[in-house]
């Protein structure tokens, strides 16, 4: 399996505090990418992360003020990519400039657009708004994955996983047993997956965050914004009643790194206990767990289809029906 890139599109390429007065290198599409805040006024500048003298990284290097000095032999960049200074001589070659991309902070992500710069459009940064809530607490990580990207898509888009990959942990039963329901808005790149149970087995991911005991009516909706961005909205509330509800929002943005390789980011934002510091540790700690055993079941997946002869038949079943119109949106998105 591998799944075509989108590139007039914004990609997350860090979470907003992980990006300060420290060089961060990451790559996007393919695309080594450094980034950092300025001084002056602490916006986040996104450079490609190779010298032009000899490709050394520029995420290696060090910042002069807000110039990138390169570690290898000095070559010296502003924060539009112009190369200010050279070793030995006055001239500066005017191919001695390194590619400038746009980046947005939004929600507590930073963006990146990797395509044509002129088509990057701010307001068409996808929307995560529970990620700044005040009224909500949210954890989160990111982990790397060697595998494609689509393969990441298609793991979240059927959480019929969760019963037996994640079990002990957020699956139970009722959750491979409940049929779904698929709306897909092909236009505008959106798929949208429901998984409503009426009366389902209250897993330790909230029982030991919420206190309910006993049986839950448990309501996942999924909303995909292809090709990066997918929200699991979740709601929790003991079984024949109208209240409490626990809402807690996932959160997942997805960034192909390289052909084979994605950044898997994460977060689980809740209403509830948000002053229970006891209860924000274990949530983070479980969910990395959780994220941990989709990396690990992941690479094994990679490494099982790079084995596959060529030709062979994937069988797909109702279960399947968003991930399917996730990969058509993602084709299109990179034929366009």
């Amino acid at each position: 399996m591998s799944t075509a890139f989108a590139r007039n599109q914004w990609y997350v390429a860090a979470y907003s505090n992980e990006i300060g007065r420290e060089l961060l290198g990451r790559t996007i599409l393919g695309e080594p990418i450094v980034l950092y805040r300025t001084q002056e006024d602490g916006r986040v500048i996104a450079l490609a992360d190779r010298c032009v003298h000899r490709r050394y990284p520029l995420s290696a290097s060090r910042l002069d003020g807000d110039r990138i000095v390169c570690g290898y032999h000095g070559f010296t960049y502003d924060t539009t990519g112009t190369c200010v200074f050279v070793p030995g001589q006055q001239r500066i070659p005017r191919a001695a400039r390194v590619a400038t991309y746009p980046a947005v902070e939004l929600d507590s992500f930073v963006w990146v657009w990797i395509g044509d710069a002129a088509l990057a459009d701010e307001k068409s940064v996808p929307r995560a708004p529970h990620l700044a809530d005040p009224d909500m607490v949210t954890v989160c990580g990111m982990e790397p994955i060697h595998s494609d990207y689509g393969l990441l898509v298609d793991n979240l888009m059927d959480l019929s996983h969760e019963t037996y990959l994640h079990g002990g942990y957020i699956g139970t039963p009722e959750v491979a047993e409940t049929p779904i329901t698929t709306e897909v808005d092909e236009g505008a790149g959106i798929v949208r997956v429901s998984r409503h149970m009426m009366d389902a087995e209250c897993p330790p991911f909230y029982a030991r965050s919420t206190g309910i005991e006993g049986r839950i009516t448990r309501l996942q909706d999924i909303e995909y914004l292809a090709p990066c961005l997918y929200l699991l909205h979740s709601r929790i509330i003991p079984v024949g009643q109208h209240a409490p509800v626990f809402r807690t929002e996932i959160t997942y943005a997805i960034t192909p790194s390289a052909p084979g390789k994605v950044y898997d980011f994460w977060a689980v934002s809740r209403d509830f206990a948000t002053d229970d510091d006891e209860v924000t540790a274990f949530l983070r700690d479980f969910n990395h767990q959780v994220v941990m055993q989709d990396v690990n079941a992941l690479n094994l997946l990679q490494r099982a289809l790079d084995s596959e002869p060529t030709g062979y038949q994937e069988l797909s079943i109702n279960i399947d029906t968003g991930g399917l119109a996730a990969r058509r949106i993602l084709a299109r998105l990179a034929a366009e």
